[in-house]
């Protein structure tokens, strides 16, 4: 793995922690979790287990529908390959405006109307849980429709077929870790929750300052030169294990 591959990863990864973070997710998960397992919250911490499958199954769900996207991403951005320059450029054009956006910039009527796909009955079993994680996927909301769509974005200019699967795993991975600790302990995940909501429209500004800089990187072709002074930070013995 190049020291280029390792920092979109990284970004990869804190984005999709972000994206848990915002105010699209955050507040719905104790939700998510009673609709996945169908189970009231007081017997989600009593059968740990139970709701640790179905966490796992509803992040399948998701994961599969991030990693098309990215694949498809890829493929387009390989299609376009004749012009890369000016790929980059515009793609690192449209994640600033993502970013600005996440600033509170300007408002995009288009994202904050609603299109998350709605499942009113949960299908039962084990099945339902990696449906309900394909609706989820497939939604596009203000919050994280921006930073996905970045990620996608920066997948197209930047990442082979490989390497964008990989980016979208990370993605995904980084919206799964939380999502399972929040499953399988949902009673800390509550009260931690209520001393942290007064900083989510922080975390939403802080995630529209990291779009902001990859985009700027992204654009002017600076992302490989910032991969290639990270390398030359790292030590020789981290960077034998890359």
């Amino acid at each position: 793995m190049t020291q280029g591959e390792s920092v979109g990863l990284a970004v990869a990864f804190l984005a999709g922690v972000l994206s848990f973070l915002s105010p699209c997710v955050l507040p719905l998960v104790p939700s998510y979790v009673s609709f996945i397992t169908g189970l009231s919250l007081d017997e989600v911490g009593e059968r740990r287990w139970t709701a640790l499958t179905h966490a796992l199954l509803f992040i399948l769900g998701f994961t599969l529908i991030f990693v098309a996207l990215g694949a498809t991403a890829t493929g387009l951005g390989r299609l376009l390959n004749y012009n890369q320059v000016w790929l980059e450029r515009v793609g690192g054009a449209l994640i600033i405006l993502f970013g600005v956006y996440l600033l509170g910039g300007f408002r995009w009527m288009f994202l904050e109307r609603e299109r998350r796909v709605h499942i009113q009955d949960k299908p039962l079993g084990y099945l339902g849980s990696v449906l309900v994680g394909l609706a989820f996927g497939a939604g596009w909301t203000p919050c994280i429709g921006p930073i996905l769509g970045s990620i996608l974005l920066y997948t197209s200019t930047q990442a082979g077929l490989r390497e964008g699967i990989v980016l979208l795993l990370a993605y995904s991975f980084g919206l799964a870790v939380p999502f399972v600790l929040a499953a399988v302990a949902v009673e800390r995940f509550i009260e931690w929750f209520r001393r942290y909501r007064k900083y989510i429209p922080l975390t939403t500004r802080l995630s529209g300052a990291l779009l902001v800089a990859v985009g700027l990187l992204v654009a002017t072709g600076y992302f490989s030169l910032l991969a290639g002074w990270l390398q030359a930070l790292t030590p020789e013995f981290i960077r034998s294990r890359l």
